[in-house]
């Protein structure tokens, strides 16, 4: 019986709390609360993928290109970028690249050391920090000074 009393007792106490009205953009008027966040538009898939690479040695950065589903080597890294998309253009520019990045040991044998997204806006978040070289995603783009590979 104190039970139906407590429920009674609770339902009334939150009648009486009063709520703040719904901002305008959730008002009833006939528009679903979700029309107001416009629907992405598609990515852009992009043939290139510009990565730049710190040789922590010598301190030198290097700026390159590579093609996707292409293997290049920076030193004992291959980089292999699967996709690099960019947002539509009038979007918030975005760029991320989907990246596996092996290593060649000391006794010749090839070590998967990432395979992941990397963000151009945020370098640090995904990018390949080995104790002598760091790669990271700089952009996408549609055409590159390097031949394209043949095939």
């Amino acid at each position: 019986m104190w039970i139906k009393s407590f429920l009674i007792a609770a339902s009334a106490s939150l009648a009486a709390l009063s709520l703040p009205a719904l901002p305008p953009a959730f008002a009833q008027d006939g528009i679903s609360p979700d029309a107001q966040f416009a629907t992405p538009k598609a990515r852009i898939k992009n043939p290139v993928a510009v990565f730049s690479g710190l040789d922590k040695i010598t301190g030198r950065i290097t700026t390159f290109d590579v093609y996707i589903d292409e293997t290049v080597q920076f030193g004992a890294l291959q980089v292999t970028p699967k996709v690099c998309l960019t947002s539509a253009e009038g979007d918030a520019e975005k760029t991320d690249a989907f990246v596996q990045v092996d290593e060649i040991t000391l006794d010749r044998k090839i070590q998967r050391i990432f395979s992941g997204w990397m963000f151009a806006d945020s370098p640090g978040l995904n990018a390949i920090e080995h104790p002598v070289y760091d790669v990271w995603l700089k952009s996408c783009k549609t055409e590159s000074d390097v031949p394209a590979p043949a095939g």
